[in-house]
């Protein structure tokens, strides 16, 4: 007999107790409403990949001539984009941000070998992402083309123009003391100096884009003083009939208000109908870093 049976013998005979091993802990029950835990850090990636084989539409892309408006912010992409929107034939979508979604994996890990064999790399995998995520809100609009506007793809147009060789861009243009203007008024704790100094960089990536990849200009003045000639040109560059509904953006269905982060929601987008814009910015009011852009635009 065991010393633990002997000793249970005699504490049972004397008290009515016995010992008996504490059972090991059950393992916790998955709680499937639970938020996951992270995945840890994110992994590096190189700061720049090796150019691969060109993009083969037939192979890689499922979107067809993608249409991007190139601008800065608060320059009136949001009034274009519902404009478009409205054609039958145009689905333009709220601010994507595509550049955003990003492709990570662990460097030398087994994924990473994988994707290498297909010869695909990180930007060769955010590309299929941003095609993919493009062509399914094309598909479930029902429509024949995609326009985007997100201001931030000013900067990324070398990836854009690499991703979709068969792209079309428009270039809005604003007055850009009007633009610096709207900026620091839509968020006053920015200094004048700071928006003004902030909307370049988004002009003069404008610019670099225009003279590399050429394109339609329109400006923003000019869509709100004869939106129906400035819409009936776009369609001419996008080989399009122009329609006299996207006059009227209200009414469709693509003209739904959405939150911040979307696009610009003042009441002037609100009323459905094109409103005329505000004065320009007199000469004394333009900063001095924007003159230069200002000439060469037209605006002085």
């Amino acid at each position: 007999m065991s010393m633990l049976r002997k000793l249970n013998s005699k504490i049972a005979a004397t008290t009515g107790y016995q010992v008996r091993r504490v059972p090991a802990p059950s393992p916790p029950k998955e709680n499937l409403g639970a938020i996951p835990a992270p995945r840890g850090p994110r992994p590096e990636r190189p700061a720049a990949e090796a150019v691969g084989e060109p993009v083969d539409p037939a192979v890689d892309r499922l979107l067809e001539r993608p249409v991007f408006i190139l601008t800065s912010v608060r320059s009136g992409s949001t009034l274009l984009r519902m404009m478009l929107g409205a054609h039958s034939r145009l689905h333009a979508a709220h601010e994507l941000h595509l550049t955003g979604l990003e492709v990570y994996f662990k460097t030398h890990s087994p994924t990473e070998k994988s994707m290498r064999a297909l010869g695909l790399g990180y930007e060769d995998l955010e590309a299929l992402l941003w095609d993919r995520t493009l062509h399914r809100e094309l598909v479930k609009s029902g429509k024949s083309f995609i326009v985007e506007k997100t201001p931030g793809n000013a900067f990324a147009w070398r990836r854009i123009a690499a991703t979709w060789p068969d792209a079309r861009f428009v270039f809005l243009r604003r007055h850009p003391a009007a633009v610096a203007r709207s900026w620091h008024e839509a968020v006053p704790d920015r200094t004048r100096e700071e928006a003004a100094e902030r909307v370049l960089q988004y002009m003069e990536a404008m610019e670099e884009a225009h003279a590399e990849l050429g394109g339609h200009i329109l400006r923003y003045e000019d869509l709100t003083a004869d939106p129906a000639a400035a819409l009936r040109e776009i369609c001419r560059f996008l080989d399009l009939d122009y329609e006299p509904g996207m006059l009227d953006y209200g009414s469709s269905l693509e003209g739904a208000v959405l939150g911040g982060g979307f696009g610009d929601w003042n009441d002037k987008i609100r009323s459905g109908r094109v409103q005329p814009d505000r004065p320009a910015p007199a000469e004394d009011e333009i900063a001095d870093v924007l003159r230069p852009m200002c000439r060469a635009w037209g605006y002085l």
